[in-house]
């Protein structure tokens, strides 16, 4: 995909190319949006554009010509999920001594690095930041452009302090992009060394349209919907699963009808002890977090009187019934204990004994 069918932020998209042609493109770079905006896919664009062989031009810009050794080799990173779950398949596969020393990092093209955060904290960890120092200071051989994407903020304290080493006097044939869904995460020594490009929410109206485009077996209101849920983020709208946000969904109704109720707990019970250990467990529980928190902000605009800014339209009924039934300071209190419930998830408590407490610490007093 060149840079002419990047959905949305021309702008932001036209200043990219405008800095890659007058040789500008900076050496820090923090790339921030919503979930699925496709900061990964420019961040891959952009790589392309700088060490591409063919250099052609779209429009008067830089573009990638997707056909060389250089863009062939670089799009082998796109599938992000794909070659993750292959470097950690690989690490796996290490003797116990390896393993211990051995970080996650992506690599199919020598100039450009792709550092996702290591397993199983999923955190940048110090020992990525010091593999990225050793190999970025070698000049390039195969490309122009060094490039190292850090494909989140979240970073260990030891491992930002050290990347603000390279910060500080990064070589001028290289560049740092950071991507981020919130970059307050980062440090502001961090952000203060780096230029800030921020791609906004696309408007629904643009994503049902791409939806029904790419999604034909969708029927109206689902298109409607995904395109509410997916928070103006064409890569979330174009993957969005919607048999699992269905189901998660009606697993955190028992539980707010449970919390609202505060009777009879048997369908909460039912429900929360499907939420079990392991990474699927996990993986689950973190889409019913999610959802919670939607349902949550739904509520909040119901209360607001702001019903046209509600995203589950296809079930503002029974949030309504729900609405009536709490108030403002429920609603924040509810967001606080999801948070604190959230915390515990990473002390690896035990899941359905928290979603039970969470679901009777609301009930009515």
């Amino acid at each position: 995909m060149p840079f002419r069918d990047f959905h949305g932020n021309s702008e932001t998209v036209a200043r990219i190319r405008e800095m890659i042609a007058r040789g500008r493109f900076p050496h820090a770079v923090i790339i921030s949006g919503p979930e699925g905006a496709g900061k990964y896919t420019l961040a891959q664009m952009i790589a392309k554009a700088l060490n591409c062989l063919e250099q052609p031009q779209s429009e008067g810009l830089p573009e990638f010509c997707g056909r060389c050794s250089n863009c062939t080799r670089i799009a082998e990173a796109d599938d992000l999920d794909a070659r993750f779950a292959e470097a950690v398949e690989t690490r796996e596969g290490m003797r116990e001594a390896d393993k211990r020393e051995a970080r996650i990092m992506i690599q199919t093209h020598p100039e450009v690095l792709v550092v996702p955060p290591d397993p199983p904290q999923m955190l940048i960890k110090v020992g990525q930041v010091r593999q990225v120092i050793d190999s970025v200071f070698y000049k390039p051989v195969e490309a122009r452009h060094k490039i190292v994407i850090f494909t989140e903020s979240s970073f260990m304290k030891e491992a930002a302090n050290s990347l603000l080493k390279v910060l500080e006097e990064p070589p001028e044939y290289a560049s740092l992009i950071l991507l981020t869904t919130n970059p307050g995460e980062l440090l502001p020594t961090i952000r203060s060394r780096c230029v800030t490009f921020t791609l906004g929410a696309l408007p629904v109206s643009e994503l049902e349209a791409a939806i029904a485009s790419s999604r034909k077996e969708l029927k109206a209101q689902q298109r409607e919907l995904i395109a509410r849920l997916s928070n103006g983020a064409m890569g979330r709208a174009l993957s969005f699963r919607l048999d699992e946000y269905i189901e998660a969904r009606s697993h955190a109704l028992t539980i707010l009808r449970s919390a609202v109720a505060g009777s009879d707990h048997s369908e909460l019970f039912k429900v929360t002890e499907t939420y079990r250990a392991g990474a699927e467990g996990r993986e689950q529980t973190d889409r019913l977090l999610r959802t919670l928190y939607a349902l949550l902000e739904d509520l909040l605009m119901l209360k607001s009187s702001t019903p046209e800014l509600v995203r589950n339209t296809d079930i503002k009924g029974e949030l309504g019934r729900i609405a009536q039934s709490v108030d403002f300071d429920w609603i924040s209190n509810a967001s606080q204990r999801l948070a604190e419930v959230e915390r515990g998830m990473r002390r690896n408590l035990l899941r359905s004994l928290s979603l039970d407490a969470f679901a009777t610490s609301l009930e009515p007093g």
